[in-house]
């Protein structure tokens, strides 16, 4: 049974929203991370590696929010990859600036290295509230959406 126009076009505006909230924060969260790894490694931050962990962020929000966006605005039944993934390899941002810096990766157990080799500083957000809390309502409404737009398609009739 397919879902009802409603439910399609509510899908698409909770994704339209989260994409929004997204943009807003996501070189935020770059900068973030840099400033965070390097104050845990007492790793002084001189005006380059602030402008790099900058530019670096707003690399990412041109990179990540239209692939986000383009995600969220497809059918859910084509959707091979979660908004949450996307933020995932997002980490290649600040990755990029830390190692340019020279700053020595964090030590990782072997599951952590298994599920996400390329996270050399164990920045993968395990949830959306690990980017921004502003993302937990957005992303949890859009999932909810969803979901029911997914069993609304597939639940056996009867």
């Amino acid at each position: 049974m397919p879902s009802s126009p409603d439910d399609d076009a509510a899908l698409l505006a909770y994704g339209s929203a989260l994409a929004t909230a997204v943009d807003a924060v996501i070189s935020d969260w770059v900068e973030r991370c840099v400033l965070a790894v390097c104050a845990a490694r007492n790793h002084i931050v001189d005006d380059a590696l602030r402008a790099n962990a900058v530019a670096a962020g707003q690399e990412c929000r041109r990179a990540v929010v239209p692939e986000l966006t383009e995600l969220l605005a497809s059918d859910p039944d084509a959707q091979t990859d979660t908004p949450l993934s996307i933020l995932r390899r997002a980490v290649r941002f600040p990755t990029a600036v830390l190692s340019d810096a020279g700053i020595e990766p964090s030590r990782r157990d072997e599951f952590d290295q298994r599920m996400d080799p390329d996270d050399f500083y164990g920045l993968s957000p395990a949830s959306f509230a690990d980017v921004d809390p502003s993302l937990t309502e957005p992303g949890i409404v859009w999932g909810a959406a969803k979901a029911h737009v997914h069993l609304a398609r597939h639940r056996p009739s009867g």
